[in-house]
């Protein structure tokens, strides 16, 4: 139910990610005032939102920040039993697949044992028959693909930590939704892209080699498996979906995705060729490069493959089958944003994001500021 001022109330766990913010813009334009979690650290962490806090943003006073955490409980509960949301949107979690092997445990607690704690605050702040909640589940939960593509019928088999936990995740929910007759609902959202992605992420760091090596900024960039195959959308319209998914008359699972697949290898030609370098390639497996094939940096090479991006475990195909969100959503992924276009606009944003770099080091030589 809405607010005294007749608003809706949301809370945004991971609220400081790239679909946080996203889907910050996207409710305070709808009108909710919109809480979001974020968790204690000594170093800047909200970057991607300080456009929203400045008070000049539309709606701006409707968003608000508090300190809590998805493993400690008590502040979960506490920060419902304060903010009473109608709607919790949980896309906290450690996210990153790679590194989820190298922090296994911590993953299971962030990414797992997260979203329980969760719904046991939910229903400790008594808010069990109120509140609507959407957990972030993914599509590394097939990982090793049982069918392609992949709907909300295939059976998952996670190949990292992340995929594992993700899992636990998805199931936790189904099971409070059908013990306790709570509005739990999971989005199973393919790979979905921005110039607000991190920048440890595959296709961020694809972009930003592009804009950087050409602009003189870096040399080459290494990456792992250039034939894996994904699914890419924008994060901007996958937020809209996760909206949708909340807005239903019954709790539901649901894929979002496009339903078109791309290798890394075509997501790095894509980058390179709008930052003016055109690819060719040379070798096989590890030994296989990537090279400027015509301009000014022709022969030079920027692209290498590396061991060490490769994942103990690796997926090799991921493709969504959307049909159940066209039919039941009303979201269709075919008139949103193009994986082409998703890439030019993530490398055009890292161009100039490669210009204030150098713009700063030049002011700094010019100040006799030390580095």
């Amino acid at each position: 139910m809405p607010n005294a001022e007749g608003r809706k109330v949301a809370l945004i766990t991971g609220v400081c990610g790239q679909d946080g913010s996203y889907l910050t813009e996207l409710l305070l334009e709808k009108g909710y005032i919109v809480h979001g979690l974020k968790r204690r650290s000594s170093s800047f962490n909200h970057p991607r939102l300080e456009h929203i806090l400045d008070k000049d943003y539309p709606n701006s006073k409707n968003f608000i920040l508090h300190y809590a955490d998805m493993v400690d409980s008590t502040s979960l509960t506490n920060l419902l039993k304060v903010t009473q949301p109608d709607e919790i949107y949980n896309l906290a979690a450690q996210s990153h697949v790679k590194v989820s092997f190298e922090l296994p445990e911590y993953t299971a607690a962030a990414s797992g044992m997260g979203a329980l704690n969760l719904l046991e605050a939910v229903r400790g702040a008594g808010l069990a028959d109120k509140t609507r909640i959407y957990q972030a589940s993914t599509s590394e939960m097939f990982g090793k693909v049982h069918e392609v593509p992949q709907s909300e019928t295939t059976p998952f088999h996670p190949r990292s930590p992340y995929g594992v936990a993700k899992v636990y995740a998805f199931w936790i929910f189904v099971n409070y939704r059908e013990s306790y007759n709570m509005f739990c609902c999971n989005g199973i959202l393919f790979n979905h892209e921005s110039p607000r992605r991190g920048e440890t992420f595959v296709t961020r760091k694809i972009t930003m080699a592009a804009a950087r090596i050409k602009l003189g900024l870096q040399d080459c960039v290494s990456l792992g498996n250039l034939d894996a195959k994904r699914d890419w959308g924008h994060a901007k319209d996958y937020v809209e979906a996760m909206w949708r998914i909340l807005q239903q008359d019954k709790a539901d699972d649901f894929v979002v995705a496009t339903g078109i697949t791309t290798t890394v290898r075509a997501f790095c030609e894509w980058s390179f060729n709008r930052a003016g370098l055109p690819l060719r390639w040379e070798g096989e497996g590890v030994n296989e490069r990537g090279i400027v094939a015509s301009g000014e940096h022709e022969g030079k090479v920027v692209v290498k493959v590396s061991e060490r991006f490769f994942r103990p475990a690796e997926v090799e195909l991921l493709l969504g089958d959307p049909a159940k969100a066209k039919a039941v959503l009303g979201w269709h992924p075919e008139q949103l944003t193009s994986v082409e276009k998703l890439c030019e606009e993530m490398v055009d944003a890292d161009m100039e994001l490669a210009k204030l770099e150098i713009m700063n080091v030049e002011m700094k030589k010019k100040l006799k500021v030390p580095y």
